[in-house]
């Protein structure tokens, strides 16, 4: 069973790193500002979520996990008011409504 914890850790934190690698691709590759942040924090979000996930089996049960789970809310709690917050800069403070 060890095996194969270790298996799925490995492939997720994996593609938890592909994902990051997408994402700053993203960043550096398109146009304007809305669209790299956009790549940027959808990828980085399911980037880390995925280590995350990969994570868990390998740590003591139930203080390392919530720790690991409580980083990855937070983030992105921070990566959703980050991302307002530079969109509004972006467009002039100016509401749509």
């Amino acid at each position: 069973m060890s095996e194969a914890l270790d298996v799925f850790t490995r492939i997720a934190v994996s593609l938890g790193a592909m994902f990051f690698l997408a994402g700053t691709v993203g960043l550096l590759r398109f146009p304007d500002t809305l669209s790299r942040l956009h790549a940027l924090t959808k990828a980085d979000n399911l980037g880390l979520g995925l280590i995350v996930l990969g994570l868990l089996p390998q740590v003591a049960w139930p203080f390392g996990a919530l720790k690991l789970v409580l980083v990855w809310v937070l983030v992105l709690a921070a990566s959703a008011a980050s991302s307002q917050l530079v969109a509004r800069k972006v467009r002039g403070g100016k509401d749509r409504s």
